[in-house]
């Protein structure tokens, strides 16, 4: 299973030494013992750089994350973090000391003190405990909108050709409803008008997205698109010197999961947008933890892989650092895999062909070493275990250790459906953001603009005959302007007059909106 090494123990602790603030993630193990002095740390410098988490079901990749997002909250650094099972809800309250507790805190040399985060619950849409967050459809934009909708590359282009005539029209599309309208207006008379010399909407293409777009709303996602919009800026907050650690509650993740994953695309994409130009920091601005990464790759386009890649490549400049989590990492498309620095990997099952050969490719994503034989490794670590591999803050990456992690201070579980319920209340956020809003948007302007107009002013017949020659001069000039609408080269300077001066919004990776 590992290979003795003379001093392979001081060997692995020495390429983890850091000079600035580090995670503390456990002590090395050789041969099934811990070294206790022999320690493993994550230098937060190095966190823009992004990571994996990996594992099975039941092998401790929860608990990891929680070690982590602890010591973040505790060195000011904001934590985002996707609550799947409701167990990280625990970073709210100390954890309790039990035997398995010290005694894993007294083999790696761990001063274990029970300690409670700043913690603020939120829910995507109206049917969660936290307070409820929206995105607007305008924000989401086309190409986020069509992994959600599950569009092929056609259908996706025609979205992106609807929300630009809307853009360009200053017609905000808040909600399903506001979408909704648009995509009628546009496969109407005078909608195929509006499009000519940009293309055209297809009825047939309409309707696959409208169905889409119904089923969507079956599935809540009307209760998620509208307003208020959230604020990424009120993910990054500090309460008592403590950085808040964002839970975001996904407890009925498996009824909309393509929803819930491109959700959490479109945070990163929103705090790409928002935040200014850093540069490499001594600790990161916020970390970013995207669990049941697998979801978001998925049936994913190919446009859309490509700007998760260019997202993950230039949001370090930002200051955020991303650790993607699953249970392997070939769930990573290897464009992505290859820019994650840090590697956190628990045990894996080899109890069929395909788990070995998943196996055989999770190990060349490692360095190679001659301290463990990675293949043994991978399936004979313990609960709690894993083998890890960081950059040092040289950016070189550190040796292979098979790390013992220590327990997390906050409570290990979830502290229960009335406790998060009373903090949600209790929350500022709660306030700010529980009462949906409905403003005019283009559902609104649609609707009036097709609604027959009521006379208000007497008739031309009715008006005095001194009056007489002003309705006849008003007259002729709507019949001159109807006649120049009818000449192409007319209609073809008004659309671009109506281009550039139209308020038109300037779109992101995603096609989200810019900020």
């Amino acid at each position: 299973m590992t290979q003795q090494t003379s001093g392979a123990a001081g060997e692995i602790a020495a390429g983890y030494v850091s000079e600035g603030a580090a995670i503390e993630l456990g002590a090395v193990v050789i041969d099934g013992q811990v070294e206790a002095g022999a320690a493993v740390r994550l230098p937060l410098a190095t966190l823009n750089r992004h990571g994996l988490v990996a594992g099975a079901t039941g092998t401790g990749k929860t608990k990891t994350l929680q070690l982590i997002a602890e010591q973040l909250s505790a060195a000011g650094v904001p934590v985002v973090l996707a609550d799947v099972k409701g167990d990280l809800s625990g970073l709210a309250e100390q954890g309790a000391a039990n035997d398995k507790v010290t005694k894993r805190a007294a083999e790696l040399g761990d001063d274990w003190r029970p300690a409670g985060f700043p913690v603020q619950f939120l829910s995507i849409g109206t049917g969660g405990t936290g307070s409820p967050i929206r995105a607007t459809i305008t924000s989401f934009g086309p190409i986020l909108l069509s992994k959600v909708l599950g569009l092929n590359d056609t259908q996706e282009s025609t979205l992106g050709l609807i929300f630009h005539w809307a853009d360009q029209r200053g017609l905000a599309l808040l909600d399903t409803k506001d979408l909704r309208s648009v995509i009628t207006h546009l496969t109407g008379d005078e909608g195929k008008e509006d499009l000519k010399g940009i293309g055209g909407v297809s009825a047939a293409t309409a309707g696959v997205i409208l169905r889409a777009l119904s089923n969507l709303e079956a599935q809540g996602g009307e209760d998620f698109f509208g307003e208020p919009e959230l604020d990424v800026k009120d993910l990054m907050r500090e309460v008592d010197g403590k950085a808040v650690v964002t839970l975001l509650e996904l407890d009925n993740l498996q009824s909309k999961p393509a929803l819930f994953s491109t959700f959490l695309m479109w945070l990163l994409a929103e705090l790409f947008e928002v935040l200014p130009e850093e540069g490499d920091l001594d600790k990161p601005k916020l970390v970013f933890f995207f669990d049941e990464a697998h979801l978001l790759f998925n049936d994913a386009s190919k446009a859309f892989l490509e700007r998760i890649e260019q997202t993950v490549k230039l949001i370090r400049s930002k200051g955020v650092g991303v650790f993607f989590c699953t249970q392997l990492p070939t769930d990573i498309p290897n464009n992505v895999l290859s820019q994650l620095g840090a590697r956190v990997q628990h045990a894996l099952r080899a109890f069929t062909p395909e788990d070995q050969k998943a196996l055989a490719r999770t190990v060349k994503t490692y360095p190679t070493t001659k301290n463990y034989k990675l293949d043994e490794a991978l399936t004979s670590l313990g609960i709690g275990e894993a083998i890890v591999t960081v950059l040092s803050e040289r950016g070189a990456p550190t040796p292979v250790a098979w790390t013992r992690l220590r327990a997390p201070r906050s409570k290990m579980g979830s502290i229960g459906p009335a406790a998060i319920a009373a903090a949600t209340t209790a929350s500022d956020l709660h306030a700010k953001y529980s009462e949906t809003i409905d403003r005019e948007s283009a559902y609104e302007k649609l609707m009036a603009k097709a609604a027959p107009t009521a006379p208000d002013a007497p008739a031309a017949s009715e008006a005095p005959a001194a009056e007489a020659p002003a309705p006849k001069q008003e007259k002729e000039e709507p019949g001159f302007l109807q006649k120049a609408m009818k000449d192409p080269a007319v209609k073809s300077f008004l659309r671009s007059t109506a281009s550039s001066l139209g308020r038109e919004l300037t779109r992101g990776l995603f096609g989200n909106r810019k900020r």
